[in-house]
């Protein structure tokens, strides 16, 4: 079975600029200047969370939430400890 890891996220689209805010409990906030029409802030979500754990963009998805704010992003490939410590989770 390949390994995963799964990374709730609240998305700010439009927000000027995209950066990964840090972690508000459980989700980790992510800005992006990307509108939400057509799911280009989904698109844009998807490839600054694959840079950040750098992985290919191909390996991320949205796996629940696709046109809400609150999303569920799953990454094949990597372990849910070592993409935690990446996104700077619990620090």
């Amino acid at each position: 079975m390949e390994a995963h890891a799964r990374i709730a996220v609240h998305v700010t689209p439009r927000s000027g600029r995209d950066e990964l805010s840090g972690w508000v409990g459980e989700e980790l906030v992510v800005r992006v200047a990307a509108p939400p029409d057509e799911g280009r802030a989904n698109t844009a979500v998807i490839a600054l969370v694959g840079k950040a754990l750098g992985v290919p963009k191909s390996r991320v998805s949205v796996v629940r939430g696709a046109t809400a704010r609150h999303k569920l992003l799953e990454v094949s490939g990597i372990e849910q400890e070592w993409a935690d410590l990446k996104l700077g989770r619990g620090q």
